[in-house]
């Protein structure tokens, strides 16, 4: 998959460094992956949520963070929209940022 872009991940783990292991493992994974279906991202990621508009969101690190993107299954495209603590993932709406 074509992840756009990593500059969010890094920005996010320079100001939390316990997250870094976890989304470069993420990133790693993503970009060797050829998802077609929301089926094919669950049996990588058992844990991860699919909202509207193909929004998915991610746990990291044992859910201490929540990384929502959207997923563009046609074109191979993935698309970083949000990373962030629980707290500040709850006062957006994963289906429309």
């Amino acid at each position: 998959m074509r992840i756009i872009s990593r500059k969010k991940l890094r920005d996010f783990w320079n100001q939390h460094p316990d997250a870094q292991a976890s989304l470069q493992t993420w990133y790693a994974d993503v970009k060797q992956a050829e998802w077609k279906t929301p089926t094919e991202i669950k049996n990588l990621y058992r844990n991860a949520s699919f909202v509207a508009n193909n929004r998915v969101v991610f746990n990291i690190k044992g859910n201490k963070y929540r990384l929502v993107v959207a997923v563009q299954y046609e074109y191979g495209i993935v698309y970083i929209r949000f990373v962030g603590t629980h707290l500040e993932y709850d006062k957006i709406d994963a289906a429309t940022i």
